[in-house]
């Protein structure tokens, strides 16, 4: 039973690390606001979840008799609660994110001109914009 508890604690674990991982790899590669706070939001909340549920399964170990080890009864309770904490706020404080970026005017990258990725590469250049539509309409 211990290397079982063992095996699916590291496996939890070392998913939401990989996934981690990934939702930081997102956030440098993808295009627009709207796509970063997506892998950031997505990747935050499961990871943190897989994370802490795999420290409340490792817990189990010490667990064999409600009478006699209710301590470690009440830490993966307090892990659990922690899952349901990261699970409401996370994707909330995401929502508001993305609300004050729209708020703020962030476009998001649409298929139609694909401006907002070109205009948010123009600015990290330094180069105007402008220039060209004006050349376009003429």
């Amino acid at each position: 039973m211990t290397i079982a508890i063992n095996i699916l604690s590291i496996l939890l674990i070392v998913t939401g690390l990989f996934l981690f991982l990934g939702a930081s790899v997102g956030l440098v590669r993808l295009p627009d606001f709207y796509t970063r706070m997506h892998a950031a939001g997505m990747g935050d909340t499961l990871s943190a979840l897989l994370v802490v549920l795999g420290f409340a399964v490792y817990q189990l170990h010490g667990f064999h008799d409600i009478r006699h080890d209710w301590p470690v009864l009440l830490v993966i309770l307090k892990l659990l609660a922690i899952c349901v904490f990261i699970m409401v706020t996370s994707p909330a404080s995401t929502h508001a994110l993305m609300d004050a970026g729209y708020e703020e005017g962030c476009e998001p990258l649409t298929k139609e001109g694909g401006n907002a990725l070109k205009e948010d590469l123009a600015r990290t250049r330094g180069e105007d914009t402008h220039d060209s539509e004006e050349d376009s309409l003429s």
